[in-house]
């Protein structure tokens, strides 16, 4: 390391975990195969300090505590019904068929994000775009996971028209444009009937996963065909995403093929086509192993003419985190303003867990190569400072309460303060695992990491890593 920090002893960490979603593959008929799906925790050696392993990326999520969320919990659950069934609001997208691909991870985050729309807007966003991502090394049978889905909708690279890019040619045009721009992703916590069902109720569909034994339309050990009803008792992690569209508190336990400990189930769209379930939809137990461990709701979606510039150096999204050891961590990243004057907006980063506090503002007039004392005099006159905290993790924009302006060739950074209460990784990081997944770019950042805020040093150079730290502008 090139300088000496005072606070001796102290580890630099950064933890890896992807939930990877193989993405089982189906056709009307014959029935879906399934392609297993694991959890893989991933190192990434620093060369200076000993590294601290722990921990897992999007464990949990919350509702904004700043401002008004579209997922407000009530307590208890006291307003929400025993039963519901988003068919009858006309908040449903019409199911779809993935055929023998391994893209249930793109249809099922574009389904979600479509029923979110409705009935306001009714969209067919193009699932073939998601998948053929050119940042994403893996191809359309191999599968993937919300992690890439996140950050192909985040990045403003889709969601792009269903009529642009049609499912199923193998190919995928260039110069597409998305047509909305995603704002806010929220992670609920894991087996959070309660806030699953508040943001089914309230936001639309949330997208979730579950292993399935399924090789073909027919019945098998955890499905019960002629119900349409799914229960999986094992050990197995998820292998295959599904939207959650609704729940039955009362749903019998004797309609599954092995009786769960008491009734009650999900409603699932599955992306099998129309002649899987129940015209596409199906019942999954609220005792199943992994239905509810992985919740996605998309709940900022906004025009896509809301910012008319995104600056960004993470285009593969959240891949791992980094932190001091501590819940405590800063993060800079500096950009230079485009052609024309712009007003700096917004900024947004991921909150890696539950209850995340933050600070966050914009500086201008950043020197080349900053030291320590440029921090720390830039610190002293950041303007449009912005505090709140984040019930959920995910990912959000938080709006300046004030743009700041900016020249063509000015040299801005975004700052932002983390305290994520248990976490010793609190900040969401861009690297490269080497596990051929995604294409990561680290050269296109400045990012700058520290513990206190006073002793800095480069995230790319001395990480090997970019900062999952965005500015939203709009020409002045």
């Amino acid at each position: 390391m090139n300088r000496n920090f005072s606070w001796t002893g102290m580890l630099l960490a950064l933890v890896v975990s992807v939930l990877f979603t193989g993405g089982c593959s189906a056709v009307a008929a014959p029935g879906p195969e399934g392609h297993l799906e694991s959890k893989q925790s991933r190192e990434k050696e620093t060369s200076h300090l000993e590294p601290e392993i722990s921990g897992e990326t999007g464990s949990t999520v919350s509702a904004k505590e700043t401002e008004p969320s579209a997922v407000e919990i009530p307590a208890g659950g006291s307003e929400l019904p025993s039963r519901y069934d988003a068919r009858t609001d006309g908040c449903t997208a019409p199911v779809k068929n993935q055929g023998d691909l391994g893209t249930c991870w793109a249809f099922a985050s574009l389904l979600a994000l479509e029923s979110s729309l409705l009935p306001e807007e009714s969209y067919d966003f193009s699932e073939d775009h998601m998948s053929h991502d050119p940042n994403f090394l893996l191809d359309q049978k191999s599968g993937g996971d919300y992690i890439m889905s996140m950050a192909y909708l985040l990045s403003w690279r889709g969601p792009v028209l269903e009529e642009e890019d049609p499912y199923g040619d193998g190919i995928s045009p260039e110069g597409l444009t998305a047509v909305k721009h995603v704002q806010e992703i929220q992670i609920l916590p894991e087996y959070d009937r309660d806030a699953i069902k508040t943001a089914v109720y309230r936001t639309g569909g949330v997208q979730s996963a579950l292993y399935t034994t399924l090789q073909g339309q027919q019945d098998s050990r955890c499905y019960k065909e002629e119900n349409g009803a799914y229960y999986y008792s094992g050990t197995l992690p998820p292998n295959h995403d599904v939207v959650i569209v609704g729940w039955d508190d009362d749903y019998p336990a004797e309609n599954f093929s092995e009786l769960p400990p008491d009734n009650g189930a999900f409603l699932c769209e599955n992306s099998w086509g129309t002649e899987f379930g129940k015209d596409g939809f199906f019942y999954v137990s609220y005792y199943d192993t992994n239905l509810g461990s992985t919740n996605l709701v998309y709940s900022g979606v906004e025009p896509a003419d809301n910012y008319e510039q995104i600056y960004q150096s993470d285009l593969c999204g959240w891949l791992g985190q980094i932190g001091y050891g501590s819940e405590n961590v800063w993060g800079a990243n500096v950009y230079t303003a485009s052609e024309g004057a712009q007003q700096i907006q917004a900024a947004g980063f991921y909150a890696v867990d539950a209850d995340t506090e933050y600070e966050i503002s914009v500086v201008t007039d950043v020197p080349q190569n900053p030291t320590d004392a440029d921090w720390l005099r830039l610190k002293r006159r950041k303007s449009q400072m912005v505090s709140g905290k984040l019930s959920y993790a995910g990912y959000y924009t938080i709006p300046f309460p004030e743009p700041v302006t900016v020249q063509a060739g000015e040299r801005f950074a975004i700052i932002v303060e983390l305290r994520t209460p248990g976490a010793v990784h609190p900040m969401a990081i861009e690297y490269d695992s080497g596990d051929g997944r995604c294409l990561v770019d680290i050269t296109d950042g400045e990012g700058y990491l520290s513990a206190d805020g006073d002793v800095w040093e480069r995230a790319e150079t001395e990480q090997e890593c970019n900062l999952c730290l965005k500015a939203y502008a709009v020409m002045r």
